[in-house]
């Protein structure tokens, strides 16, 4: 399947940081957090019907790329990174049903070119 970068924060650690920290690690690209796009809540399991499945919080956002470079990313976490445009997202897409709805959200904000927000507690 394939999915935006993301991951869980350490303890202590800012969403923000923990998501600029998750894209240089599996994509190997240096960026910066934009824009707060929103929460969704989700069930984390392979099996998101089964009854011990958890719900999870997931915080979204926009970011740019710092340069335009790739570093070696983990390969212990990721086969592959590739840029999609958004009326060419491959199929499945993880996690289900759930990344349709966040590119659903973000895909005329970064048609307009609203890519920033503010963001008071920027670490």
């Amino acid at each position: 399947m394939w999915c935006a970068p993301g991951g869980f924060a350490a303890h202590g650690e800012h969403p923000i940081a923990a998501a600029e920290r998750e894209i240089l690690e599996e994509t190997g690209l240096r960026a910066r957090v934009t824009g707060f796009l929103g929460i969704w809540v989700c069930r984390y399991a392979d099996d998101q019907d089964h009854a011990d499945a958890d719900s999870i919080s997931v915080a979204y956002y926009l970011a740019r790329p710092l340069v335009d470079e790739l570093r070696a990313f983990d390969r212990a976490e990721v086969s592959d990174v590739r840029w999609f445009p958004f009326d060419a997202l491959p199929s499945p897409l993880a996690p289900p049903g759930i990344l349709q709805e966040i590119v659903a959200a973000a895909a005329p904000r970064i048609a307009a070119g609203e890519l920033e927000t503010p963001l008071p507690d920027r670490p």
